[in-house]
């Protein structure tokens, strides 16, 4: 068993000065989302969460946002597999392809989805001929909120697949057992930790989305007004609903994001020992 490491104080007495210009940006950061949490509580505006406005908008996000990292899971899991232990031509353009909405800007991804799937669409016409509508719809909630968020669980998995030690594959094949056999008991459970980091970070961000819903799927009350647009309709309607939503996605993604540090430096204790 390794001992356990010892940490040393990496700036010392007058070193700390080095991180003193730092202090500007630790303030931009972390300055306005204090700022909106204080108003919140000293004017008591969370009871606006309680109002049916608020209460439908937080409904809908949460539904359509687990609906969506589901469907991320459940379709991207394979894919990662496949990225993290296959070799294949045009992989690389592969990669790209599946990257590539994370960089681009939510107007853009949200142009796509209706240029795609709008009624006068690439493929909106097909699907209108099966009567089948996707645009200002829940559907196109999901899809947006796929779209942008999917290829941040891919990524993840894939580089928790890419970690297993190729000894314990090979192992396994000697063993006799096939491809499924691998993937399920030996590939899942050692690539956990990423996959619950991946839905997190997809959860995270598809229950945040805007941008594209807004384009792809419009601003309607109970049926496509997730809780950002909730946030955007209630700057002109109602500030206090638009604060308290906003400090609630604040809440939720602080213990998001301290859950996923916790699984990463579980992970990095694992490899100590």
């Amino acid at each position: 068993m390794a001992s356990p490491r010892k940490t040393t104080p990496f700036f010392k007495y007058a070193e700390w000065l080095f991180l003193a210009p730092s202090l500007l940006l630790i303030v931009l950061l972390a300055l306005p989302v204090f700022s909106l949490l204080w108003r919140a509580g000293m004017d008591g505006m969370f009871h606006f969460v309680t109002e049916p406005r608020a209460l439908s908008a937080l409904r809908l996000s949460l539904l359509t946002s687990s609906i969506s990292t589901l469907t991320a899971v459940i379709t991207g899991t394979p894919l990662a597999f496949v990225l993290a232990r296959g070799k294949f031509k045009n992989k690389t353009l592969l990669e790209l392809a599946i990257d590539l909405p994370v960089v681009l800007p939510p107007s853009v991804a949200g142009i796509a989805l209706l240029i795609a799937f709008g009624r006068q669409g690439l493929f909106g016409e097909w699907f209108g001929m099966l009567g089948i509508t996707i645009p200002f719809t829940t559907t196109a909630v999901i899809l947006a909120q796929t779209f942008v968020s999917a290829p941040l669980f891919v990524r993840s998995a894939r580089i928790g697949f890419a970690e297993v030690d190729p000894q314990i594959l090979e192992a396994a094949y000697v063993e006799g057992s096939n491809n499924w056999q691998v993937f399920r008991h030996i590939m899942i459970p050692l690539s956990g930790r990423a996959i619950l980091s991946g839905s997190i970070l997809t959860w995270t961000r598809a229950i945040g989305e805007f941008g594209a819903t807004i384009l792809f799927a419009g601003n309607l009350e109970g049926v496509t007004q997730t809780m950002p647009l909730a946030i955007y309709l209630g700057l002109e309607r109602s500030l206090g609903i638009a604060i308290a939503l906003s400090s609630l996605l604040v809440i939720v993604s602080i213990l998001l994001l301290l859950l996923t540090r916790r699984l990463e430096s579980h992970k990095e204790e694992t490899r100590d020992y």
